[in-house]
């Protein structure tokens, strides 16, 4: 099994290119079982999660080509992919597809939608959180689905052969249900209202796919969205928008081991508030023509207190990255996790590494340290991995992260970046 070896102590400087956003793509896949027409994604990233839906995809019918450049210096970066679901030959998505990923079990939506039936497997738990299934099933029933749970798969159907439109409030923000409802009603007949519907800028881009396809979609970004059902849709080409936590995952680690690097491709819209409270540690965060630009000198790191919240709030997928830099700051930290139940399984690898931190219920004590010195640690999930990354890097001496498959699931070639702006850092095969 591969690991990850690094040697702290190196500031950071040069330049990160930034890949598509993991949160984006996955659903503007999963669009094009909306459309028998071929959709091109631009600016997809090469990651496991992505390869992953392909292969589920494929189950569907989808087939794939890839027209990026593929030149040898840059193969594995961000492609441009056409999907084309002209014929769906099954519209059930198994559990041994399913369980590998929990995005897949959006398939449902779509299959829905286009077919008129769906039977997709519960996805089982997840280390972060249970992340139940209900906000999606309440939202689909709310359309006119007709749903049955039978030895753990949802038997999903429609009356009539459609879906139909209707007025839904979800009980919490859900990223996920806002897009399974969002291109479910695309399809439906008449209008959908989805109110208290997630406003993160990967359901921007979903809406943005939907209209290129024909869809009549009004508010996303907003609490508030309106999707005027369509009889069919069409092809069309999107780019996946750049990844905001790729984004902020390497400010912070710039601010944690000092220098000066531009994260190119970056848009400081798409994080705004992360940016800030960044700020608020010492580092300089600058606005470019080439992304963002961030810098810190030889100053302290100083402590800030957050709590994870939907957008535009802090999220809850750099909290764990967040924590790694506290670790080194002059003071304590209080962060507070909002979002899942069960998101601190890092503090006891931060620990090895020498990290003082105390847990009460949902909130994490940062009290930060000096130094910190270097050891094996092992990932447990995918932001958790890279938080040890950014705790390594300033680490003294040598430290080994193993289980870096969680890593690859959502970082694009990170040892690469890294190790382009001066850090010394190598995966280890076997």
């Amino acid at each position: 099994m591969d690991r990850i070896r690094i040697v702290g102590g190196n500031e950071l400087a040069g330049s990160i290119p930034i890949s598509g956003a993991k949160n984006a793509a996955l659903p503007l896949m999963i669009a094009s079982l909306l459309t028998d027409d071929t959709l091109t994604l631009e600016n997809v990233p090469h990651l496991a999660d992505v390869e992953q839906l392909i292969r589920i995809l494929g189950n569907h019918g989808v087939d794939y080509s890839v027209n990026g450049r593929r030149e040898k210096q840059q193969e594995g970066y961000s492609r441009t992919i056409n999907f084309s679901a002209r014929n769906i030959v099954d519209t059930t998505a198994p559990y041994e597809l399913v369980s590998k990923m929990r995005a897949s079990f959006w398939v449902i939506g779509p299959l829905l939608a286009r077919m008129g039936e769906a039977k997709v497997s519960l996805p089982g738990g997840c280390a972060i959180g249970t992340r139940p299934v209900d906000l999606f099933l309440e939202g689909l029933q709310a359309l006119d689905a007709e749903l049955d749970v039978d030895n753990g798969y949802v038997v999903a159907k429609t009356k009539n052969g459609r879906l139909h439109g209707n007025r839904h409030v979800f009980p919490k923000v859900s990223v996920g249900a806002t897009h399974v409802l969002m291109m479910a009603a695309s399809l439906a007949k008449g209008e959908t209202v989805l109110e208290n519907a997630a406003r993160e800028p990967e359901i921007v881009n979903l809406a943005e796919c939907l209209i290129a396809m024909g869809a009549k979609i009004h508010g996303a970004g907003t609490a508030t969205i309106t999707i005027e059902g369509v009889e069919a849709l069409s092809g069309a080409r999107v780019r996946v928008i750049p990844d905001r936590i790729e984004t902020g995952t390497y400010a912070m680690a710039v601010a944690m081991t000092g220098g000066d690097v531009v994260l190119e491709g970056a848009r400081p819209d798409l994080l705004q508030s992360v940016l800030d409270v960044i700020a608020e540690t010492g580092a300089e965060i600058t606005a470019t023509n080439a992304g963002i630009r961030v810098k810190r000198n030889g100053s302290g790191i100083a402590p800030v207190d957050v709590t994870t919240a939907p957008f535009p709030a802090f999220p809850t997928d750099l909290q764990a990255q967040f924590m790694g830099l506290m670790t080194m700051a002059k003071g304590k930290s209080r962060i507070t996790e909002t979002i899942f139940e069960n998101r601190f399984m890092h503090v006891q690898e931060l620990a090895r590494l020498g990290a003082h931190i105390t847990l009460s219920g949902q909130t994490a004590i940062v009290d930060g340290v000096a130094k910190l010195k270097g050891a094996p640690v092992m990932a447990t999930d995918l932001r958790a991995s890279v938080s040890l990354v950014i705790a390594g890097l300033a680490a003294e001496g040598e430290t080994t992260v193993n289980r870096v498959y969680h890593l690859d699931r959502g970082f694009e070639r990170l040892e690469e970046k890294l190790s382009g702006c001066g850090a010394v850092i190598e995966r280890i095969s076997g």
